[in-house]
Order: structure tokens, then sequence, then C-alpha cells
């Protein structure tokens, strides 16, 4: 579910702060710039943001400062961590010691609250079988929500007053609940909400007006009726609903299974991820109507998509995409940070990029946002090339990315007073259209203009034509690109003049 729970210029303005100024010319809604955070020593599986701060559990025991090595300036944080949403610095007062592994974290709407799940029994030496709550204000522990989980929890929601959950259990305070269960908020009581799934459950959200509840993952029955990987179901009882939507998903086959892994609600449409084992398997994202349960479109892309989430009118996703039919296609390598469309599922102009790491060797895992910022969680080590573990964040100040430099550009002259130049069209990470200059001589006289598209699956040659270009001369042209903000110049190529 899509939460605004910070606004961080008002709250930098608040605090008599001058905030960096947004990069309005940027064709996404946050730059593809990664912004500083601290690092973590394993795997990041879950992360929200709430009351000004990015909460974030997984694998990992230590987290360090942003630029430290591998094992040096670390910091005790076991499996769970809270960072500065403005900042990306620890949070020093917020430490836990868990037990166990946390794969999810969820905020509640208001942003007082966030719900850990995870393979815990213990926090701070204290019971919290696989389920704890802390105030985001003083970031203690909440002492009404302790339900007894008996195995694994993978997936939180928060629908109204109902917390949703999902994963590998049988049992919630020793009542049967399969792998999808629900308790209130307010008392922390079991509720009567029993999809009863008869394999994980990876992923749960709920429709915005908690009109219905939305699971993910590798069922094949939902209460005993077929529904394979995804359902809908009602918000009180958990008995399914009608999803013509579901039909996205394909069967099971031999040479191919996909699963949901994550669910985006946003407003009137829901967004699902999708991850495919087989040779051309389903592994791309897809979205449905809320009201209807229809369909809306469905991207193909090739790579297992691992989370979906929805910032300012884009939807960002993480996978290891190797190609993507109508973009890129085998050979351009992975892509492990993409931005959709969400009225289309076509790709839209963000191009940052992760690596991936073990164990699961995918990058990205998990996102969440704070309304004007994105957080990315995975087993990756690297960012935009450069070294960052585990965590990074994005948002939507400074200028953003600079376009690529131009190459020297081709020139000819055929034409008595003309020279013509072409040159491959630069790349910029958080731009597809791109402004190109012809420039003359070493004043730099503009002499031609023109804008162009590019990607990094797609670099036209871009040609302009300098229309009085004295005759009998020798002449030095070069190519300036500009992206709103920065404006990047080549090298001179030379030429006689016809």
């Amino acid at each position: 579910m899509n939460r605004v729970v910070a606004f961080l210029a008002v709250a930098a303005l608040a605090l008599g702060v001058v905030p960096a100024p947004i990069a309005t010319s940027t064709g996404a809604s946050l730059t593809a710039v990664a912004n500083s955070a601290w690092q973590t020593d394993a795997s990041v599986l879950g992360l929200a943001v709430a009351n000004g701060k990015a909460y974030v559990g997984g694998r990992f025991t230590r987290v360090r400062p942003p630029g430290a090595a591998p094992g040096t300036g670390q910091t005790v944080r076991t499996y769970l961590a809270a960072f500065d949403q403005s900042t990306g610095a620890l949070d020093t007062t917020f430490n836990h010691t868990l037990n166990g592994v946390v794969w999810s974290i969820v905020a509640s709407p208001d942003g007082s609250r966030v719900y850990v799940g995870g393979d815990f029994t213990r926090v701070d030496g204290q019971v919290r079988n696989r389920i704890a709550a802390f105030g985001t204000a003083t970031g203690a522990l909440v002492t009404t929500i302790r339900p007894s989980v008996s195995y694994r929890v993978k997936t939180l929601a928060v629908g109204g007053t109902s917390l949703y959950f999902g994963g590998s259990f049988g049992l919630v305070n020793g009542v049967a609940r399969n792998r999808a269960a629900a308790i209130s908020t307010v008392t922390g009581g079991l509720l009567p909400w029993n999809p009863n799934a008869d394999a994980d459950v990876y992923a749960i959200d709920a429709a915005d007006d908690n009109s219905r509840v939305y699971l993910g993952g590798t069922f094949a029955k939902i209460g005993g009726v077929s529904r394979w990987a995804v359902a809908s179901v009602d918000d009180s009882t958990g008995a399914l609903l009608p999803f013509a939507a579901a039909s996205a998903v394909p069967l099971p086959s031999s040479g191919c299974t996909s699963r949901v892994k994550d669910i985006e609600t946003a407003g009137n449409r829901v967004y699902f991820a999708n991850a495919g084992d087989g040779r051309g398997c389903f592994d791309g994202t897809w979205a449905a109507d809320v009201a209807t349960g229809n369909l809306v479109w469905k991207n193909n892309c090739l790579g297992a998509t691992e989370a979906v989430t929805y910032v300012n009118g884009w939807l960002f996703k993480g996978s290891h995409a190797h190609s993507c039919p109508g973009a890129f296609q085998d050979g351009t390598g992975a892509h492990f940070l993409l931005l959709q469309n969400p009225a289309t599922g076509s790709l839209g102009p963000w191009f940052p990029n992760t690596n991936a790491g073990p164990p699961t060797v995918v990058g990205p895992l998990v996102s969440a946002t704070g309304g004007t910022d994105l957080w990315v969680g995975g087993d990756f080590t690297k960012v935009n090339g450069a070294g960052q573990q585990g965590l990074t964040r994005f948002t939507n100040l400074g200028p953003g990315a600079k376009p690529l430099g131009p190459a020297l550009p081709t020139l000819s002259s055929t034409t008595a007073g003309q020279v013509k130049a072409t040159v491959q069209a630069s790349l910029d990470n958080d731009d597809i259209t791109l402004t190109y200059r012809l420039l003359r001589g070493a004043a730099n006289t503009v002499v031609a203009t023109t804008t162009a598209d590019s990607t990094f699956w797609s670099r036209p040659n871009v040609t302009l034509t300098d229309p009085s270009a004295p005759s009998g001369t020798s002449q030095m042209y070069r190519i300036e690109v500009f992206d709103g903000n920065h404006a990047v110049r080549g090298g001179y190529s030379t030429i006689t003049v016809r």
C-alpha cells in the first residue's frame, strides 16, 4: 500500500535548513544519483519508511558508514536497524537485539508504528514469536503486539485496524492458520481472516480503501479452491473474490514456474512482481484494476522481479532484467533497477544500476518510499559502480546525473558553405531526451541545435548541420550535450569547408 509518511523539504524548512534544489529537469521523479547511506554486511530483506526514519531488516549483523570497506567501521545491529531518512545516517537511538532474520517490515498508515516479521523468537530477550512492533516516536517495543506464530513470517501489510501477514507457518496462537493470518493492530488479538493457503505466501498488500487483500506466493489453492500464485480475498474473512487479472500468471508446467514476489497497491491500481523458474518463464510485472479485478497491462521483461514501489506517479522495480520486449534484449547485461509507466508498464527514463551478490545473486530484493524518496535493499555490493553494500537511497534533490560526454563528431562538407556533424547519441541515466549543440571554433559558437532520445539499449546517431561555414577555410567543431542541468562538451574534429 502506498504510504506518504514524510515530506523532506517541508521538514527541512521547519528546521531552518535550506534543502538542495529539486532536480526538475530529470525525466523521472527521482535522480539516478544515489544519495549517501549507511551499508550492511549482508542482505537487506525488509524496508519501511516512517516518521523520518528508514527501518531496515535482513540477514545482517553489522552496519557501517558510506564509503567504508567491508569489515571496517562497523556497528553492531542484529538483523534490524534504523537510519535517518534525510541523511542516510545510522539512528543510534534505535538499537534492538533480535535472535533471527527479519524478512519484512511495514509501517502503520500514520507512521506511528513499524511492524516487523521474520524468523526471530526473541527481541531484547523478550518473547516475540516472529512478529514484533515498535513505536516510531521512542523506538520501544509495543507490548500489545505479540502473537505466537509457529514458523517464518515472510510478508506484512496493514489495512484499517488489521495487520495481515503471510509466510510458511501453520499455527497462530495455537490456532490453525495456514500461511496467512491477521491480528488486530489495536488489541493484538487473532482475527477470523483465514485464506488457508496450501503453500508459502511471499507477498501481501491491502487495497488503499481496505476493500480487499491481495496474496502472492507459490500456493496452488486458497481455501481449497484452485488459485495459482495470486489471489484477491475478502478483508474480513479471507474468502476468495473474483480476480480475472490472475490469468497474467501462467499456470506451472514442466518448464516454467512463475510466482508472485511483491505486491503494491496505489489508488485504483494494484501492481505485481513475478519471478519465474525456467527459460523464458514469466519474470515481469503486471497491473490490475482494484474495483473490477481486470488486467490493465503486463510487462514481459525477463529476469526475476523482486520488488515494486510506487513513487510520485512512477513505478520503480528491482529485478535483474536482461531482456525486455520492445526495449533491450540479451547481450546488454542485466539491469537491476528500472522505472515503469504505471499506466502502460513501458520503461521510463531512469537507469541507475546495482550489481548482485550472494546469497541470492539477484541484486535488489526490497524497496520502500517515504513519499519523496526511494530506499532499496538487497544483496548488492555496488551502486552505479561504486562500493555500497545492502542498502541505498535515491531522492529528487540535486541536479541529477550528468550526460555521458559526446564522442568526436564525424564531419563532412559536400555542399559549399555547409558542414554536417554526426555523433552517436549520448546517455543520461535520468533523462531520455537530450539537447545537442554543434559548436564551431575556439569561441564555441553555437551553429546548430537539435534534440534526440536515447537509452542504454538504443543510442542512435545525431546529425547537426552548420549552414554558414566559411568556404575554403579549416574549421574545428565539437558537440555539446545538455540535460537541463549539465552541459558536457566533447573534443574537436577539424575539416576543410567546401
